[in-house]
């Protein structure tokens, strides 16, 4: 599982920070088109949302910055070696009950302190399941680059909870575009707590993807959970609930967060 290139001038001088400039790049520029300019794309394709066209390739620029800067410094290969870490499942019981009941029962807390845990978005209930496509296809395709790229770059340098809060940061200020738009699920938020949530959740993932061998599918499947519209609103009480989800886990995992020792730190998957 190691990052080859394929002569030395097909490689990048610093793919990472390749990696954020084209992320930010990519992804703010279409979002301030679309604030820019929204209205004159509306005949077209139809008000600023988001599932606009335009709010889907923002959401898509980690994945496209990732691959670009993967194909750059090794090929084709390493591009799809790279995708081979959707296959990664395995993982230990625990881990696979904590990836499917932490995010539900987060978000039932939180809805709970908000006063709206009675409350379900969806009359009738299936309309529910229309709404499940954009939540798959959106934020989990993120991780391609957050949690498939970023994270491993960022832990050859940096111990575990390092690299949660440096990623949970530049994570959490690429969403910034998304709260000056409306018509996102953003617009109704503040971003003081978003950002706190987003630091969390980083943290809370960093052990999923070490635990699974550096698995894109498991941080995509918690990154599915949390955009799922079927929960009661908790904002912005859930991004409270998850800072202190963080700070036990962090407690409880020092061994693993505060050393480098089992920290992935391969792009790729390569077959022995």
């Amino acid at each position: 599982m190691t990052t080859k290139r394929t002569s030395p001038q097909s490689g990048l001088r610093r793919p990472l920070v390749v990696f954020f400039a084209l992320t930010f790049l990519f992804g703010w520029g279409a979002l301030a088109s679309l604030i820019a300019f929204g209205g004159l794309m509306e005949p077209v394709l139809g008000p600023p949302s988001g599932t606009h066209p335009v709010f889907v390739l923002a959401v898509y620029s980690p994945e496209f910055a990732a691959l670009y800067v993967i194909w750059r410094e090794g090929g084709l290969r390493d591009v799809r070696d790279h995708l081979r870490r959707l296959t990664l499942w395995r993982m230990p019981a625990g881990w696979w009950l904590f990836l499917l009941l932490a995010m539900p029962a987060g978000k039932y807390v939180s809805a709970l302190l908000n006063g709206t845990a009675a409350e379900f978005p969806f009359s009738p209930w299936y309309m529910v399941l229309p709404a499940l496509i954009p939540a798959l296809l959106l934020g989990p395709i993120e991780e391609l680059g957050w949690r498939g790229y970023a994270q491993p770059m960022l832990q050859r340098r940096f111990n575990p909870l390092v690299t949660s809060l440096v990623l949970g940061f530049f994570w959490g200020l690429w969403h910034l575009p998304a709260f000056l738009l409306s018509g996102t699920p953003q617009s109704a938020w503040s971003f003081g707590p978003f950002m706190l949530g987003a630091f969390a959740l980083s943290i809370i993932m960093t052990p999923l993807f070490n635990v699974s061998r550096g698995s894109i599918l498991i941080p995509a499947l918690f990154h599915f959970q949390a955009n799922i519209p079927a929960y009661p609103e908790g904002q912005p009480w859930e991004n409270y609930v998850f800072a202190l989800v963080a700070v036990v886990m962090v407690i409880w995992k020092r061994d693993h967060f505060f050393s480098r020792d089992g920290a992935v730190t391969d792009v790729v998957l390569r077959t022995r």
